[in-house]
């Protein structure tokens, strides 16, 4: 059973009287372990996919269904329950609070949500983490004392601290060098092989698409090519 399905997905939005068709009738099968890249050139539909599984919006037609709940009949709470639960989110701006420093911002999704750990349990999570991202001497450190490539590093494990099976990153190397990128790319395959989390990308990064093990096209909101490694 794959852990998310799309069934014929169509994204309409609305500007003014004109209806702009953003997805226009995919099917997809994304298995957990994915490392998938969904590419394609500006306003072919990647991220609207990506705000699709998110729980960030719903289709205007067709399902789609995070490991066999269908998010267009779950409520609010239901959806803001299924995103905390089993969804973490890496962003191009990375999106770090600039008052918080690592630790903290590491800290903040699960103070937001409903897993209940001690103070310790956190406090183990968030180390273990900060270690994996190779951060342990920028503890202490606010997002505006920290390079481009650290803070997407911040941002790594901040989207993982929930545990989530689905991390969905959209443009995670758009804002960083080469160098810089290839190495968060690195960084995100070795989590996905030793975590078994589920990586779905937006990207225009020959890079992330040639190490992914999956890889969707997108041209006019449409699938023109859907190949596994």
């Amino acid at each position: 059973m794959p852990i998310v399905t799309l069934r014929n997905v169509k994204k309409d939005y609305q500007l003014g009287d004109v209806t702009v068709p953003a997805v226009r009738g995919i099917d997809l099968d994304i298995e957990a372990g994915d490392f998938i890249s969904i590419a394609g050139p500006s306003g072919s539909g990647k991220t609207t996919i990506l705000n699709l599984i998110g729980c960030i919006d719903t289709p205007t037609e067709g399902a789609v269904a995070i490991e066999s709940a269908e998010t267009s009949t779950l409520d609010d709470r239901a959806l803001t329950d299924l995103r905390h639960r089993h969804i973490g989110f890496i962003f191009q701006s990375f999106n770090l609070v600039p008052v918080l420093d690592v630790y903290e911002n590491i800290e903040f999704p699960l103070l937001l949500g409903y897993e209940r750990l001690s103070k310790e349990e956190r406090h183990a999570r968030i180390e273990e983490l900060i270690g994996e991202v190779g951060l342990a001497d920028h503890t202490r450190h606010r997002p505006n004392e920290l390079s481009g490539g650290q803070r997407q590093r911040v941002a790594i494990a901040r989207a993982l601290v929930t545990h989530p099976k689905i991390v969905l990153a959209d443009e995670p190397t758009a804002n960083l060098d080469s160098a810089t990128g290839q190495q968060i790319i690195e960084l995100m395959k070795r989590i996905n092989a030793e975590r078994d989390s589920t990586f779905i990308f937006s990207t225009h990064d020959p890079e992330i698409v040639g190490i992914a093990n999956h890889v969707v096209r997108l041209h006019d909101g449409l699938i023109t090519e859907n190949s596994r490694v």
